[in-house]
């Protein structure tokens, strides 16, 4: 795995290197959804900040061409997806990124105590049940939660991805990784 990067603790977001140019500002991955409505919403949410999706078989729908047009899903072919047959095969991929984080309700790092950076892999459990304890227990310092109120136990899946999502987007605004133009639309500048 790539140690994970050095960053000045008044940042969010490292500036990109030369290799991270081309990259997704993040890449949000779920592994195993079964939820395809929240799986669609993930989509929309990468599609709207320019961010990667990541898709850890087995899923529980169809992405196939005809699901996605019955769904009414017109912007999944601007979606940029890799897909893995399953968590092992994923694996090498979450420790070649310059850093993963593993969200999960069970966490105490929070989200506001993370730094996210270019090209970092957010990682999400499955609806039911969340990630592997294994995958957590294997990986303590990566695991992140976004703080709630005291007696709730989660929040939605695709909710939670916007959050962290949005989180991610205006770290790299506040570092001018990216950039808010005169319409409100976000321009990249890696």
């Amino acid at each position: 795995m790539t140690a994970g990067r050095e960053r000045d603790p008044a940042t969010q977001i490292q500036a990109p290197t030369r290799e991270a140019r081309g990259c997704s500002l993040a890449e949000i991955v779920l592994v195993e959804p079964e939820i395809p409505n929240n799986t669609g919403s993930i989509a929309r949410t990468c599609v709207g900040f320019g961010l990667g999706l990541q898709l850890v078989h087995p899923l529980g729908f169809d992405i196939d061409e005809k699901a996605c047009r019955r769904a009414g899903l017109d912007y999944w072919p601007r979606v940029s997806l890799t897909e893995h047959t399953d968590l092992g095969a994923y694996t090498p991929a979450m420790l070649d990124a310059p850093d993963f984080w593993l969200f999960s309700a069970k966490a105490e790092r929070t989200l506001y105590d993370t730094r996210i950076g270019l090209g970092d892999h957010l990682v999400f459990g499955r609806e039911s049940v969340g990630l592997p304890d294994a995958l957590l227990d294997a990986h303590p310092e990566r695991c992140v939660t976004i703080p709630m109120v005291a007696g709730e136990r989660s929040l939605n899946v695709s909710n939670a991805a916007g959050i962290v999502a949005a989180h991610a987007v205006r770290g790299a605004i506040e570092n001018g990784v990216v950039r808010v133009d005169k319409n409100g639309r976000l321009e990249r500048h890696f």
